[in-house]
């Protein structure tokens, strides 16, 4: 469950770093991508363990929000299915048809 918690955070945070502050911006990736511990963080900035932990829970909060508004992750999610479909189409030379129906829903994913 982490490793997916860890994961998600990650897309999310690609999605959507351009709608948050410079710090909140600045803990994620030390915290998520860089691996750091709320200890080290909290060392740097010259703040509480607490705070850093308070910031990162909040940031998390507001980038799921995001993503219940704009569902970013979700159609990119459905995207790569759909392209991996196209994939194995393509490899096993279904009919045009089948691939045209394959390209059409990779359409309606807005």
């Amino acid at each position: 469950m982490l490793l997916e918690k860890t994961t998600r955070m990650n897309f999310l945070f690609d999605f959507y770093q351009a709608l948050l502050t410079d710090k909140q911006r600045s803990y994620m990736e030390l915290y998520y991508l860089d691996d750091h511990s709320l200890g080290e963080i909290a060392e740097s900035y010259k703040v509480s363990r607490q705070a850093v932990y308070d910031n990162i829970r909040r940031t998390e909060a507001m980038l799921e929000e995001y993503e219940d508004k704009l569902q970013l992750l979700v159609k990119f999610q459905q995207r790569q299915q759909v392209l991996e479909q196209l994939t194995k189409s393509l490899q096993q030379e279904t009919t045009v048809e089948e691939q045209l129906a394959l390209i059409e829903q990779l359409k309606e994913v807005e």
